[in-house]
This record gives C-alpha cells, structure tokens and sequence, in this order.
C-alpha cells in the first residue's frame, strides 16, 4: 500500500512543495508540485513567520491542487545558517554475543548522550560514521555480528532550538504539521549522489539564491557540512552596483549574458537606477569581470572549507555541485581550477516517476531529496530531529500528525532475508544538547547502559 508524502523545500530565494506516493518497495511517483517566492526568509532562516507561512501556503496550495490529495503532515527542510556540528562517540557491552537493533539503538543514544551540546541547540541529526565490532573497525552495518563490544563514532549536526521552533511554527501556519526537519545539503547529497561516489568520498555544495551549502561522504557515511551564506542573487547585486542599474534589470543581465567563459566586447544599453527614464551603456566585458570576480570568490571559500575539513585527501569522485548557482556558464571549469583539480561534476536530480520538467533542474535538488528520504534513501542509520534511531531497512510508518515533541516510537527493523563584435545587443524582457538536560535518573540508566 503506498503513502502520500509532502515535502517543503525552504530555500534563500523559493519555496517548493512536491506531493508524491511512496510505495511499500520505495518507489516514488511525483503526483503535484507548487513553488512560490521565498518571503520572510533571510539567508534560509526564518526572519518573518507571517510572511513565510503565506509563502509556504501558496506553493503548498498549487501542489494539493494538482495531485488532488490534502497532505496533513510535511517533511521539510531546513538550511545550514546557526548549525553547529561535533563529533561523539558511544561503547556498549553486548550481553548475548549478538549485535541486534537494541544494541546499535543503545551505542547510538550513548553516543548522543556523551556529546557536548549547549542547551540552546538541539539535534538536527546524529549520523555514525564508523562502528567498530570488538577491536575491528569501519564496520559497513554490524547488525547480526558476533560481538562482545560495541563501539560508534558519530557526527552530530544541531540547530538552535529557536530557529528550528521558528520552522515549525512558519510550516504550521501554512496547515501541515511537521514530520520531519532535513538538513538541504543532505538532502541535496541523496538526490545527486550515486553509491560509488559516496563510497570513494565527494563533496556536495548545494549553491543557491542566498545561501552555499557543503556536505562532505566518506565511506558511505556524512563527515562534514558548512554553511556560507552567499548565493547567486550576491552577483545581481555586485551587478547592480557596478553598472548602476536596478536589481531587477541586473538579475537579466546575469540570466542573460552572465558567464565564466571568454569575455565579450559587445555592449549593452541599460536604465540608470534612480532615473529609468536615461540609459547608458555597457560592455559585456565589464559584467564578465563582476560575475567572475563574485564566483571565484565564493569557490575559494568553499575550497577553503574543504581544506579545514581534514577529508580532503578521502575526496576519490571530487566535488559535485548542485542548486540553481551551479547552472551558471562556464562554472566547472572555474570550479576545477579553484578546488585543486579534482574532478567537479555538475548534478541534477536523480530521475523518477512523474518528474515535472522544472524539477530536473539543480536547484530542485534539495527538494528531490526530501521526497527520497522519505523513502529510506537516508545514511544505514542516523537519529533524526525527532530523537528516532533510523535504519535504512525499516518498514515505513503510516503517514500520521506527528508531534516533534512527542516521545519517539522504536522502529521496526526487517531482518536480513527480506563568443565578438563591436555590436550592440538588445536586452531581453525578463519573465515576470539537544533538548533539556537529563534528570539523575536518566543519566543513572546511561551510565547503567555502557556498563551493561
């Protein structure tokens, strides 16, 4: 039987909803789709809840209308600005000799338990990148194995708790109830990435309107992520101050000329900004400087990002870029020469049933990503926001109002057998800890946890 799932997409510039049904196997059918203008958002976090609810509410509307279905409950979003990210790690005996669902439950929890997180934060995700079985480590999935120790090493990624609480009240105002809160970087990484390039190791940088967003995989596992909040719309403005012209007139320059590639002699003729009514003209050559001048800089501090991660030797399959940003002409080039020559691939969504044309595109790659973690495309475990150990292999739960707050519900796990001329050219019309701190008791069963 399949389930109706809704995803939201909160980027820096666009909201997008997509309304899909899930089959018992996982595969995905895309029924409906709405997009809208992002509003009361700033750098992808909420600043207006009002705002950002009707701008929610209008994509979520044109999507409910085109698949026919009204979804209750949301999985969504959230961008990479005021995470923190830390590693932990957890050690459990393993009473009868066997590794079973509990024990990797209970070594993930202590993991989460034993790290430092400030009481303004809570966790977004806590994703293990190495299990270790007695004294044998970089254990693939040690469910099953004979053990009589346990250890994880873990990457928790959080969020302060006011900006997640903020998310949840802007996606409330819309209607829905949240199900689950993804990071964009992640699921942008689960729409693009093959499994061989997560094996070898690569880094996805999900460039938008506003914001960049950066995951690092090594050995099929998250080990990194950052967040820069300069997008694409950063080069309209550099553009609008550079050739003194409104925002709106900028933007089609950088739609319509903007490129990485040669740089060109024809001219253009463009209003003034604070007086329309008088043009002046421009060369191309002078908005091939400005644009390349903005992206190189934001790809040496991207470059920078991946040099302070420590992964950058474990990089095999390079760097794969995403998001509306990545479409600009001429960017892999740039890309290869500023990230060291490794090899840059640009990406779009991974094809499926019913994809809308528009969603082909790369910059609905997080919102692709949410639609598949909702199939279990997500790491072989990780806790989510909701305080839920996760395995890949679970059986999907029926779509229901879920409340972030309440106590989570163990999941079922299923066993193992189941180019130039003086010319001048005409511009284009554009188109218009995680949570509170745990009592004495909780902290005695912890305790009584590791030892047992």
């Amino acid at each position: 039987m399949s389930r109706t799932v809704l995803a939201i997409d909160i980027g820096s510039t666009k909201i997008c909803a997509i309304i899909a049904e899930v089959a018992d196997d996982g595969a995905i059918a895309i029924i409906g789709t709405g997009t809208s203008k992002a509003q009361g958002l700033k750098k992808g976090s909420i600043t207006n809840i009002e705002l950002a609810s009707k701008s929610i509410k209008v994509a979520l509307s044109d999507a409910k209308r085109v698949s026919g279905t009204d979804v209750k409950t949301a999985i969504v979003s959230i961008s990479g600005a005021y995470t923190k990210s830390l590693n932990s790690n957890g050690i459990v005996n393993i009473q009868n000799k066997e590794v079973s669902f509990k024990e990797i439950e209970r070594v993930m929890q202590t993991s989460l338990y034993n790290a430092n997180i400030p009481n303004e934060y809570d966790i977004l995700h806590a994703l293990p990148f190495n299990f270790k079985v007695d004294d044998q480590d970089y254990i693939e999935d040690p469910l099953g194995m004979n053990a009589s120790r346990l250890e994880v090493e873990t990457h928790i990624i959080t969020t302060q708790k006011s900006n997640l609480n903020n998310f949840k009240k802007a996606v409330r105002g819309a209607g829905v109830e949240v199900e689950n809160i993804v990071l964009n970087g992640y699921a942008s990484s689960i729409a693009t990435l093959n499994t061989d390039e997560k094996e070898l190791g690569v880094a996805v940088i999900d460039m938008g309107g506003n914001t960049s967003n950066i995951i690092i995989h090594s050995g099929n596992a998250i080990r990194y992520n950052d967040f820069l909040g300069v997008g694409s719309n950063h080069v309209t403005n550099d553009l609008s101050m550079a050739l003194h012209t409104p925002l709106d007139i900028a933007d089609s320059v950088k739609l319509s000329y903007g490129s990485l590639l040669s740089p060109r002699n024809e001219l253009i003729e463009l209003p003034v900004i604070g007086d329309e009514s008088t043009t002046h003209e421009v060369s191309l050559e002078v908005v091939h400087n400005v644009v390349y001048a903005r992206v190189e800089e934001t790809l040496m501090i991207l470059a920078q990002f991946i040099e302070s991660s420590g992964l950058k030797d474990q990089l095999g399959a390079g760097v794969v870029l995403t998001g509306g940003f990545s479409k600009m002409e001429g960017i892999r080039d740039l890309a290869v020469a500023t990230f060291g020559s490794v090899p840059v691939r640009l990406a779009r969504p991974i094809e499926m049933e019913g994809l809308f044309e528009n969603l082909r595109d790369p910059e609905y790659a997080s919102a692709i990503g949410l639609i598949m973690y909702s199939s279990n495309s997500f790491t072989p475990y990780e806790i989510d926001v909701n305080k839920r150990v996760r395995h890949s292999n679970e059986i999907p739960m029926a779509q229901s109002s879920v409340n972030l707050l309440e106590e989570p519900e163990i999941p079922i796990v299923r066993s193992e057998d189941e180019q130039s001329t003086g010319k001048m050219l005409t511009l284009p019309t554009k188109n218009d800890r995680g949570g509170d701190q745990a009592g004495s008791f909780n902290k005695f069963w912890n305790w009584a946890n590791q030892l047992f």
